[in-house]
């Protein structure tokens, strides 16, 4: 399945009738707090991670909300707070990896030691809660593991090499357990967000962008600043997630404004592969 997801009205049961426990990683801003929300309002129990318990004061408050402390650089204790977590639930029905930030620099501008953190974080830890999550669902015969990655994967976004390679690695990962979870009941999302109004921009690691002499580097800045300020609010993402899981069929999903999730990927799939790299660079002033 590969679909867009704009939203329009329906008259399907709530979340919780399907998947009544929820897990969902970076809840506490951002897409992660806008899919808590949403699951909370449908009558999901959610579990909500973060690294420092402190921001998830405000929803550590809400009826069936249980607050994880879950940093992905530290694999080993990611499982563990997992685990713990799925024991305390009796399982976790729906489990979202969400959690991931950006870091916007030139590939050879800073040390390898940054990119090669951010891979093992988004990555490869992520690899982990997906296979401690699958590994519960087929033993229970019943499940949703919704990996999100971005667009980046359709088109690669300039100066975030690692960012770029950690969505399209989770997107592979998910096309894999699509395919290795045929004729089951367990469902798989590879969910492919566009630019939300999240302020992720703001969050993100961006190194030395105002004081570099690359007017490139500039220019690919403000255009992802221009967009992202500019883009749709999280909870139109929220409502695409919520319209996929309910479909309980696993496939591609891509979200986002109506150029973004619906035209672009369109034209990619006729545009010769040079011509879609020199669109993209015109577009972020790349040239």
């Amino acid at each position: 399945m590969s679909a867009s997801c704009f939203v329009g009205p329906d008259h399907v049961p709530q979340l919780s009738n399907l998947y009544p426990t929820a897990f969902v990683t970076g809840a506490s801003t951002g897409l992660g707090r806008a899919f808590v929300d949403m699951l909370l309002v449908e009558g999901v129990r959610v579990w909500g991670t973060a690294r420092d318990a402190s921001r998830l004061a405000s929803l550590a408050t809400k009826a069936n909300f249980t607050a994880v402390v879950l940093d992905l650089e530290n694999p080993e204790e990611a499982v563990a707070a997992f685990t713990n977590a799925a024991t305390a639930a009796g399982g976790f029905d729906l489990v979202v990896n969400n959690a991931g930030y950006g870091v916007f620099a030139p590939f050879t501008a800073i040390d390898f030691s940054t990119w090669q953190k951010q891979l093992d974080a988004m990555l490869s830890t992520t690899a982990r809660l997906s296979h401690a999550a699958l590994s519960g669902m087929l033993e229970r015969k019943h499940g949703c593991l919704v990996n999100v990655a971005s667009l980046a994967t359709d088109f690669p976004l300039p100066f975030m090499s690692g960012y770029n390679v950690t969505k399209a690695g989770l997107s592979a990962l998910s096309e894999s357990l699509i395919f290795e979870t045929r004729g089951t009941r367990v469902v798989v999302i590879d969910f492919r967000p566009g630019d939300f109004r999240t302020g992720f921009n703001k969050a993100m690691q961006a190194e030395s962008v105002s004081s570099t002499a690359d007017t490139r580097l500039t220019r690919a800045w403000q255009t992802l600043e221009t967009n992202l300020n500019d883009a749709p609010p999280p909870t139109q993402a929220a409502a695409g997630l919520r319209k996929a899981v309910l479909r309980q069929r696993s496939g591609t999903v891509r979200c986002g404004s109506f150029f973004q999730a619906q035209l672009a990927p369109f034209f990619i799939r006729f545009a010769p592969l040079g011509l879609r790299r020199a669109i993209i660079a015109r577009y972020f002033g790349a040239v």
